[in-house]
């Protein structure tokens, strides 16, 4: 870079003030800021376009890599799926001959034959939209069947001993 100290920025603004005269300096001034900001302005821009485009080849190169690196642990899911399967059909092949090998038919039935799944028919819709008790009792609300004849003995008017 150019080495501009105080001293160099005195003698240039002297010689610019003989050259160019006191009426024209500021105007002349004000135009070389405006230049210079416009100048800065356009560099930083420069700037920042070009470390986007380094910003862009790297996300590139890093997309390309991931690529590669998911591509392998496919690959390697994939033959490791095959091996299995592989595995798994010699083993149920030998399962299965050992089991036509067996003697009685019992003991093949009981690899056969598991238990079926049942559901516990439980009726959680109704568990779930059921009133609280306590909610019940506070609001006066009947919590239990009681038949018409135990109603009318509740309620019946205690007698009176004459």
């Amino acid at each position: 870079m150019i080495d501009i100290g105080f001293t160099k920025i005195a003698l240039i603004g002297a010689v610019a003030l003989v050259f160019i005269g006191p009426e024209k300096l500021p105007r002349v001034a004000r135009t070389i800021g405006t230049l210079l900001g416009k100048a800065q302005r356009y560099i930083a821009d420069v700037k920042n376009e070009v470390s986007k485009s380094i910003e862009l080849d790297e996300l590139k190169k890093m997309k390309d890599t991931m690529q590669e690196a998911a591509s392998d642990v496919e690959n390697s899911i994939h033959t490791g799926v095959t091996d299995f399967e592989k595995d798994w059909n010699e083993a149920t092949s030998e399962a299965g001959s050992s089991r036509a090998n067996a003697d009685s038919d019992a003991d093949s039935s009981a690899y056969t034959n598991y238990p079926t799944y049942s559901h516990p028919k439980k009726k959680w819709r109704v568990k779930q939209g059921a009133v609280p008790n306590w909610y019940k009792a506070r609001t006066g609300v009947r919590t239990k069947a009681m038949s018409g004849a135990a109603r009318v003995a509740k309620f019946r008017p205690a007698k009176l001993s004459a």
